[in-house]
Formats: structure tokens, C-alpha cells, sequence
């Protein structure tokens, strides 16, 4: 895997994101545990974000993840907070809610502790257009705000393909 883009490229690859989805009038939400709003403040940092990005929640506490995003509390109970599921119920559940084109859910461990078993870097990244939720780990390197804006552009990364047609389905869960 490739150095996660920051700073400048970061930025970019924003920039990049919203021009497809300009492209296609599609739209994103974002539901963020570990990047705590750095998706949605990347992606509004781009001139005319409004027309692409249609809303956020910040789910840091697993209770906001239920209240904020609609994840079942059972699957929640089930899975904990870190995991493939939580990923996709978090993605499907704000494209919901923020009657978006696609939702990205972002749940994971940015340390510098493990966290319930999962190690600092450990990410789970749930990509949804409605017709089809994907899941994909991430292994980030780094301190805390690397892991963060490593999972940032690995979620604008993952929408780009899919807006591109050459997104590959991995580990696919629909919640």
C-alpha cells in the first residue's frame, strides 16, 4: 500500500472526489468514529463542497453510533464498535439519514492503545450506495494523526474508484 496521502495531496484527492461526484450529481455522508469529522471538513474545505457533500455525524461514543447513524444496538452489542459490521451499518445508516448517493462509515483504533483487542491502525472502512455496502480493512502506519488522515484518504480513495467503475467488491457486508 502506498503512503496515505496528507497535507496538500490530501487535499487533492478531495478536490479529485468532488469533481466526480459533480460529475455523476451524486452526493456523500460521512459517519466518523476515529477521524471525528476530518472527512467532512476535508471534503468542505473544497470550493462548492455543498453541491457533493450532504451532511456528517461524529460518532467518537459507540452511543452516538445507535442515536447519530442508526446502527442497531444489537449489532453494536454483537460486533463492539470496531468491526467490519459496524462499518457497513454506519455507512448505510447515514446515506439514510443524509438521503445521500453514498455514505462512508469510518470506525477504528488511531491510538496510541489497543483498543477492545484491535491494534492502534486498525481501521474498518464501509463504503455504501445502496445497492451494495463494501467493508475494507486497513492496516494504517503511523501516530494518531496519521492513522486519521490515512483513513480519510483511503475512504475519498475507495469512493473514487467506485465513481469510476473500477472499484473491485472486497469483503462485502450488507448490514
Amino acid at each position: 500500500m502506498a503512503a496515505p496521502a496528507t497535507g496538500a495531496a490530501l487535499e487533492e484527492l478531495a478536490a479529485e472526489v468532488h469533481r466526480a461526484l459533480l460529475a455523476r450529481g451524486a452526493t456523500v455522508a460521512a459517519a466518523e468514529s476515529l477521524t471525528a469529522g476530518l472527512l467532512c471538513a476535508t471534503l468542505a474545505a473544497v470550493p462548492g463542497a455543498s453541491a457533493t457533500l450532504r451532511g456528517g455525524a461524529v460518532v467518537y461514543a459507540t452511543d452516538l453510533k445507535t442515536t447519530l447513524a442508526g446502527v442497531p444496538a444489537d449489532l453494536l452489542a454483537t460486533h463492539g464498535p470496531v468491526s467490519p459490521q459496524t462499518a457497513a451499518a454506519l455507512a448505510e445508516g447515514i446515506r439514510t439519514r443524509c438521503t445521500a448517493t453514498f455514505g462512508i462509515g469510518l470506525t477504528g483504533v488511531a491510538g496510541p492503545d489497543p483498543v477492545d483487542g484491535h491494534g492502534p491502525g486498525t481501521v474498518y472502512l464501509g463504503l455504501s450506495g445502496g445497492e451494495r455496502t463494501d467493508v475494507v480493512r486497513l492496516d494504517l502506519p503511523g501516530d494518531r494523526a496519521a492513522v486519521r488522515a490515512g483513513a480519510v484518504a483511503s475512504a475519498f480513495a475507495a469512493l473514487r474508484d467506485r465513481l469510476a467503475g473500477n472499484a473491485d467488491r472486497v469483503d462485502g457486508v450488507t448490514p
